[in-house]
């Protein structure tokens, strides 16, 4: 046991260190033990901020919750009575206190069946990774005491993955703690232990017991990790893509065009996936840079003049991505997202690949609206050429592209663009009556606009009616 009440110091620590010490005074006086534990001692020991607070009792964790709230004058208590633990929403770091426990499950289900209060080794025996059994005990006798029973300190500095018990019987009790090993090595850039990734191949089909709900959460927070594609392979080469992301793992070995130097369709996405990390911390892009060539398999053809072909993937993905959506419990705006990104990412690549018209600028503006801007960070991360002179001529294409839309009332006009003239004064102006041809009338107009024959005005708009109604009469 050493103490590490020192690294308590720190500048991460400033929120933190008020809240523990109250909690371990009052731990104290009631004659409980309490610690730090989980993620919160590893991140300590790391150097790195530190967000949560995870605290352990030996005890009625509920019950010190609420001594523990009222000392901090929040006076709300979630608890979570089955489980022996509960939240207090603190701010700006939020709190959870437990009780040490180790639970017994059902073959068929993650959910533990029975929960069974236990010590302090108990409880940390019980958890995934040796780097996530550590415990800090916070009692002002004893503050800063570190125990680490599986060299937890050992495997961070090593930078290993590896399970307190065995592994086969930490990833079947709860086999989303599979998904957590790909997590965690792409968060910290550790390697997961040989033995522990063999148990993992081994038991791949159990993550079919863990919700749709829970896969997805785990993949959107790989997707926000630095090098997203370090987890992503991991749950490739282990085999756990093809339950959890299966048109993902349909893209490995799908050769693609000299362009993009035979890369095969996987290995192409997950350089995109890179690239957008890159480019953005915001998840919804880095996802979508997943997904945008999720069609690639379905329509991918032989021309003997241009070699594969894959005509219509962004339509078709479209219409794959609103499935996918529904099987992986998506939210409804990020379905709405990654279906738009995904049916235009063709969009501006095809406009840097070419002269770049204010037209053509205009329609992909009007086309994404408000998520313009993501769309072209998605874009400029889809380059994956290693030929340098295309590298440079896209992104320089690029950049004339986001200098025509650089101008605020161009942009607000196109986000909310629509003929001027509306159907009503159409039908005055023409003589007619409620039909497809107003419908027809009024998207040449809009289409006039958008090539640039007339300004985006109501007089220009009414003008051009005035003198090419009879065309359309």
């Amino acid at each position: 046991m050493s103490n590490v009440k020192e690294l308590f110091n720190g500048d991460g620590c400033k929120e933190s260190l008020p809240l523990l010490q109250i909690a371990g005074e009052i731990a104290e006086s009631i004659g409980i033990e309490a610690y730090v534990v989980g993620g919160f001692v590893r991140d300590l020991l790391m150097g790195k901020p530190l967000n949560d607070i995870d605290i352990m009792v030996v005890g009625d964790g509920i019950n010190f919750a609420k001594h523990v709230s009222k000392a901090l004058g929040i006076h709300k208590v979630v608890p979570f009575e089955k489980f022996g633990t509960a939240l207090i929403p603190s701010q700006p770091i939020q709190i959870e206190i437990a009780s040490a426990r180790t639970e017994s499950y059902d073959n068929h289900s993650r959910k533990p069946k029975q929960v069974i209060y236990t010590d302090l080794k108990g409880d940390l025996v019980r958890r995934d990774f040796t780097i996530n059994a550590m415990a800090v005990d916070i009692r002002p006798n004893h503050f800063g005491n570190l125990y680490d029973p599986f060299e937890g300190i050992q495997d961070l500095q090593a930078k290993r993955l590896i399970t307190p018990l065995d592994p086969n019987e930490t990833f079947s009790e709860d086999p989303l703690r599979m998904m957590r090993g790909a997590y965690f090595a792409s968060k910290l850039s550790f390697e997961i232990d040989d033995e522990c990734l063999n148990s993992i191949k081994r038991q791949v089909k159990r993550i079919d017991i863990v919700s749709w709900e829970r896969k997805t959460t785990e993949l959107e927070k790989i997707l926000k990790t630095p090098k997203p594609s370090i987890g992503l392979n991991i749950l490739q080469e282990t085999g756990l893509m093809k339950f959890v992301f299966p048109e993902i793992d349909n893209m490995v070995g799908l050769d693609q065009t000299s362009e993009w130097h035979h890369k095969d369709i996987y290995t192409h996405t997950m350089q995109v996936v890179d690239n957008a990390a890159n480019l953005t911390n915001k998840m919804e892009i880095r996802f979508a840079a997943l997904v945008h060539d999720i069609a690639k398999p379905h329509t991918r053809r032989i021309d003997p003049e241009k070699g594969y072909t894959f005509h219509g993937h962004s339509e078709v993905g479209a219409r794959i991505l609103k499935k996918v959506a529904k099987r992986m419990k998506f939210s409804n705006e990020l379905r709405d997202y990654l279906v738009n990104l995904t049916l235009l990412h063709l969009r501006p690549i095809a406009l840097v690949k070419g002269e770049v018209t204010d037209s053509a600028v205009r329609r992909v503006m009007v086309a994404a609206g408000d998520q313009i801007d993501d769309l072209i960070t998605l874009c400029r991360a889809d380059i994956t050429t290693k030929n340098p002179n295309k590298v440079k001529q896209y992104l320089k294409n690029f950049d004339i592209v986001e200098s025509k839309m650089a101008n605020v009332n161009e942009r607000d006009a196109m986000r909310v663009f629509q003929s001027p003239i509306r159907g009503k004064e159409i039908m005055d102006i023409c003589g007619l009556t409620e039909g497809k041809i107003v419908g027809i009338i009024k998207k040449a107009i809009e289409e006039a606009i958008l090539d640039g024959d007339i300004d985006n005005t109501y007089e220009e708009a009414k003008q051009f009616l005035i003198e090419n109604k009879s065309t359309y009469l």
